[in-house]
């Protein structure tokens, strides 16, 4: 059995499941349903993108964990329904959904929780307040928040935490109007990371510590999603991220020609990472 050892540092990638790279990072053969035990045994950290576009079920949740090693941990995204289409308001019913549908089941292994809004999304201070407020920091206030679920999670709901530990959120923007210091200090007032995104330029990059973590999303260097990260870039983006002096979580989404989890494993290195789990 494999087990990460404890480290401030978690650097992953985006999702797993990208049919290009089965025969290049993934091994020839190696069957679909191993792909999660492969890359987790490879990378600290994964982020869960499929709960951004559906709501999963308890029986996944159960699956991933015990799928991968101790010590290892999942960011989650939140649902579009919540940030896309409720734009955060409105959202007492979607939010019990969500924590509901089973990420509680996670354990010690949640880890944030991120929610990503539109581009077309503009800074209103006082939406984003109260979304921030209204967000549960325990996994048990969660299991409470999550017996407010409407009839579509009758039968499928997991309101019960696994464990009892604090919730992290972390959030990316990527409207211009967010450049401000008034959101920075939203963000700091409510303990919400303020995600560190680079996006080729196309929206705007953060790197304010905001929460007791940092989270940083890599799309890519040069070209959104396509291009990866040169050694220079990887040893600018360690120097970066020893700087927070806190924990942070590290997340490459260049998963169109397959950079994403060389880069993360690279990076990882550079942060003293063991490319593998240890042998218990």
């Amino acid at each position: 059995m494999t087990h990460w050892p404890d480290s401030p540092y978690r650097v992953g990638i985006s999702g797993w499941r990208y049919p290009p790279w089965r025969k290049t990072y993934y091994p020839d053969g190696l069957p679909q349903r191993a792909e999660l035990e492969y890359a987790s045994a490879r990378l600290n950290s994964i982020e869960l993108n499929g709960s951004f576009y559906a709501l999963q079920r308890p029986e996944s949740y159960r699956r991933w964990y015990d799928e991968t090693p101790a010590g290892f941990v999942f960011a989650v995204k939140g649902p579009r329904f919540v940030t896309h289409l409720k734009r955060l308001a409105d959202v007492d019913a979607p939010l019990a959904n969500f924590f509901a549908s089973g990420i509680l089941a996670l354990g010690n292994k949640l880890g944030p929780v991120l929610w990503q809004l539109p581009p077309n999304f503009q800074y209103d201070a006082a939406r984003c307040a109260d979304f921030f407020a209204q967000l549960p920091r325990t996994t048990v206030a969660a299991a409470e928040v999550a017996k407010g679920h409407d009839e579509r999670m009758d039968g499928r709901a997991l309101p019960e935490p696994r464990v009892d530990q604090p919730l992290r959120y972390a959030i990316e923007v990527r409207h211009e109007s967010f450049k401000t210091d008034a959101f920075v200090e939203l963000a700091r007032e409510h303990d919400i990371a303020v995600v560190c995104a680079d996006t080729a330029g196309k929206w705007p990059m953060f790197d304010d510590v905001t929460a007791d973590f940092a989270y940083v999303r890599l799309h890519g260097a040069d070209e959104l999603y396509v291009s990866g990260y040169d050694d220079k870039s990887l040893d600018r983006w360690a120097r970066k991220v020893r700087s927070w002096k806190c924990d942070t979580y590290v997340y490459f989404d260049n998963d169109a020609k397959v950079h994403a989890p060389y880069d993360a494993e690279h990076l990882a290195q550079r942060l003293g990472i063991s490319s593998a789990a240890a042998e218990l």
